[in-house]
């Protein structure tokens, strides 16, 4: 049976049985009043006779009311949900434009509307972003894979082919598709939040990226600067190295040709745990800034080098992790030249402060 004509007949159901009580009532309390003599008219069993059809009649009708009102009552309650489903079987068929939009008091299928209001659109974002990110992500694959195969076939046409100079142009060639395969990869586990969480002291990352990216610094004449506050928060230590790693690394390909510095600090502000990197470089104009954590942008136009294949993915993999640590990433041009990143993330308890200090 649908939820409507289950409704409908536990309506009916009600109303019967208030009937027979009713009418049960009546004949228990009224009728042992009267005598069921002859000599007197009318006695008890007359008064029955003619209540009996009666009764009949009446729960007849209680009835007739109860399952037509019951089965308009249900209809006009479970038309939020019918709006819900036809939303949600429209959603099921690749359209997640419509929208419920209940009308009304806010009640329990207002807030249930309103909920899957904000599923749809969530999932809607969602989807146009995971399209657009498709067709980069397809884009800048290709394009490897498209030079490898032109470098094969002239080599394969030109009888003096150098053969170690195409083995490592084909060995740059990989290393750079592997890179971005491992970029997306990446992004698509923060997206997902596959991860298992524990206490993490960024601090201590922060010190061991900077260790991992010291030989690259002195590589670009680059001096780091890390310290800061022990920072302590929730999440995927993988994850979160990964984070300030890109950060450390990004700060230090985009930055001055010679003389260069990168600073990291970690701060345990009350409202949220700060990882701060800073480094010197080029001016970079606001509105430049806003568009280079998409996927695939660039800070600054350079040469391709043995450091820093370009990608585009180094900043976006940041601002997914943080956002799949329930944190933000701020950007701002740094006075001067280059570029101030901050990534905020919430303490590993809510409402604690200096967890720090007390760990």
């Amino acid at each position: 049976m649908s939820a409507r004509l289950k409704l409908t007949l536990s309506y009916a159901a009600v109303v019967v049985v208030s009937g027979v009580l009713m009418l049960t009532a009546v004949a228990v309390y009224l009728l042992r009043y009267v005598p069921d003599t002859v000599e007197f008219f009318p006695n008890r069993s007359d008064l029955t006779r003619a209540f009996i059809p009666a009764v009949v009649v009446v729960m007849l009708v209680l009835l007739a009311i109860g399952l037509g009102g019951g089965w308009l009552l249900a209809g006009r309650m479970l038309a939020p949900l019918d709006r819900i489903g036809r939303a949600a079987q429209l959603a099921a068929q690749g359209s997640l434009s419509h929208r419920v939009a209940l009308e009304g008091p806010r009640d329990e299928f207002r807030d249930l509307a309103d909920v899957f209001d904000s599923m749809l659109e969530q999932l809607e974002a969602n989807m146009a972003e995971q399209k657009r990110f498709a067709a980069n992500a397809s884009h800048e694959l290709r394009t490897p894979l498209a030079i490898s195969q032109t470098m094969l076939e002239v080599a394969r046409t030109d009888p003096h082919r150098d053969v170690d100079a195409l083995i490592d142009r084909l060995q740059q060639v990989n290393a750079r598709a592997i890179e971005l395969t491992e970029a997306l990869l990446l992004l698509s586990r923060a997206d997902r939040r596959a991860f298992t969480r524990e206490i993490v002291d960024l601090s201590l990352l922060a010190e061991e990226s900077v260790e991992t990216l010291a030989p690259l610094a002195g590589r670009r004449a680059v001096t780091i600067d890390v310290g800061g506050d022990a920072a302590h928060v929730l999440g995927s230590p993988a994850l979160l190295q990964q984070l300030i790693t890109n950060l450390v690394h990004n700060a230090i390909v985009h930055n001055l040709p010679e003389g260069g510095a990168v600073t990291v600090r970690t701060h345990s502000r009350p409202e949220a745990v700060a990882l701060v990197v800073e480094n010197t470089g080029a001016d970079l104009p606001a509105h430049r800034v806003a568009t280079i954590a998409e996927p695939f942008q660039r800070g600054a136009e350079r040469a391709r080098d043995v450091d820093h294949a370009g990608a585009g993915l180094g900043l976006a993999i940041v601002q997914r992790i943080a956002q799949a640590h329930e944190g933000s990433l701020v950007l701002t041009p740094r006075a001067g030249g280059g570029l101030n990143v901050t990534v905020w993330l919430p303490h590993p308890y809510p409402g604690v402060h200096g967890f720090a200090a007390q760990a």
